[in-house]
């Protein structure tokens, strides 16, 4: 190589060195950055508001403050936005998705919903599985739910029901979005609704205290595969009906522990699966209570039990947003695809998992604060999911 030659190759590392430090400390949107502002209709302060960016999953989290607004600068890109906040018992939320920020800033003006903090919520939510060691594969029929007596008053599980919705999975198209963009007022339950047993007062709940709900298997899952738990518990619920759904595969005869009393009745089948689905990545689960009407009833009635929109078989029962008693909606965090399926009323947000067959759980934050002067475990509420819930890295039941 000739000395000029050699000059050149050096002069051309550092060049690139230099080119590649410059690019680090610029910021390529610098030319598309634009402040978003948030307002909403009540003007209330302090209230949390988080942004999205529904591409790339970043996340940036401010206040209201005292004129009610939250600003933000971000560049150019499409956004979901919440606003979430409480003052006693009443709960304020409203959502944006799909928020476009390009090339100006922009004002977004946002309506808040106004409901009750819930006294029975759920505190648990597991789906996503585990794996089979030391054997391959994954298994899911361990699935289960935590409800806790979130209120000062004893609550009463009796009557009280559950189900999942239209759509499965927050992946994938949902059938129930307006032209205009909007969700329907109702509550699209899929599959099957359950029922808690009880005559009004068999089965209470204290101030603080949990109930556990087999949604497959109340067997000790745990001897076979250590990765996951032990349902064979006394006080245990649990979801079976072998007549509706008789797959022993996920619903096994319940272990020796689980009384009969204790087994929750399908109120409706709508769906033909042999056994109860509860999408592993992604579900939205919403528990009720009927209000001036026997439930039976209810969904004996043919206008309250339609088709899927597109479909010939696939039927919801249309469960009244007023009656919803707590609701948390799973968004699936290995997808940037995720569409809302809840009204901002009842899940402002949502809560992330980011794999399944992991053993990991879904669980609601502690309010450390309103537990210390209460005197027993009080629950984060803001019936926003993304304030409200964590990941936990294992069941909350794995021993």
């Amino acid at each position: 190589m000739t000395i000029m030659k050699r000059l050149i190759y050096i002069l051309s590392i550092v060049l690139a060195a230099v080119s590649c430090a410059d690019i680090r400390h610029v910021n390529p949107y610098e030319e598309g950055m634009h402040v978003l502002t948030v307002v909403s209709d009540l003007n209330i302060t302090s209230a949390e508001v988080r942004v999205e960016d529904m591409n790339t999953g970043s996340r940036y989290v401010s206040q209201t403050g005292a004129d009610g607004t939250a600003t933000f600068t971000l560049p150019n890109g499409l956004y979901r936005v919440t606003l979430s906040g409480r003052d006693g018992s009443d709960v304020f939320n409203a959502s944006a998705d799909k928020v476009v920020i390009s090339g100006r800033d922009h004002t977004l003006a946002l309506t808040l919903s106004i409901s009750k903090a819930g006294s029975i919520v759920i505190k648990e939510l597991y789906c996503g599985g585990c794996k089979k060691l030391p054997q391959e594969g994954d298994y899911q029929a361990d699935q289960y739910i935590i409800l806790h007596n979130n209120d000062y008053q004893v609550q009463y599980l009796d009557g009280i029901c559950f189900g999942t919705l239209s759509p499965y999975n927050s992946t994938g198209a949902n059938p129930w979005i307006s032209e205009d963009g909007l969700l329907p007022e109702f509550i699209p339950l899929i599959q099957a609704v359950w029922q808690f047993p009880g005559d009004g007062d068999d089965f209470p709940l204290q101030p603080g205290e949990d109930a556990v709900i087999c949604l497959r298997g109340a067997i000790d899952h745990s001897a076979q595969y250590p990765l996951s738990v032990n349902l064979n518990r006394e006080g245990y619920f649990v979801c079976y009906n072998s007549t509706y759904f008789p797959n022993t595969v996920y619903h096994p005869a319940p272990g020796d522990r689980i009384s009969t009393d204790r087994y929750l009745e399908v109120v409706i089948k709508t769906g033909k699966a042999n056994a109860y689905t509860l999408s592993t990545s992604s579900p939205t689960l919403v528990l009720f209570r009927a209000e001036g009407v026997d439930i039976h009833e209810f969904v004996n009635d043919t206008d309250n039990v339609i088709n899927v929109p597109g479909s010939s078989v696939d039927q919801v029962v249309k469960i009244p947003s007023e009656w919803v008693v707590d609701a948390v909606e799973v968004f699936d965090g290995r997808s940037a695809n995720n569409t809302k399926r809840l009204l901002p009323s009842l899940d402002a947000g949502y809560v992330l998992q980011t794999d399944t067959f992991l053993g990991r759980s879904l669980m609601r934050k502690t309010d450390e604060a309103m537990s210390a002067s209460a005197g027993y475990e009080v629950l984060a509420d803001t019936n926003n999911s993304l304030n409200d819930f964590y990941e936990s890295e294992r069941q909350s039941l794995y021993e």
